[in-house]
């Protein structure tokens, strides 16, 4: 006798996701958009220690949910799956 075999696809459970504040998510997608985090400071009219600050709560609220992101390619990818910039935006 020969049984059929059911496929199941299971979808990995979503990530999680850090609270980003929107300050935090406007100085992120600026970064992404600039080559240098002074620029960025520039563009928002605030200093190179704000920027820092606001890089650092991001890479802190990532590490406390269990998403590390040390690298600002690591913050791409995470902006990415979080779908906070599109491909198209990089």
């Amino acid at each position: 006798m020969m049984m059929s075999t059911v496929h199941r696809y299971h979808h990995p459970p979503p990530l999680p996701r850090p609270s980003l504040s929107r300050r935090e998510v406007e100085v992120l997608r600026t970064w992404f958009a600039c080559d240098s985090k002074s620029e960025v400071g520039v563009r928002l009219h605030v200093s190179l220690g704000t920027i820092n600050t606001h890089l650092g709560r991001i890479r802190a609220k990532y590490s406390a949910v269990g998403r590390a992101a040390p690298t600002k390619a690591s913050l791409v990818a995470r902006a990415l799956q979080d779908g906070i910039v599109d491909i198209e935006e990089l």
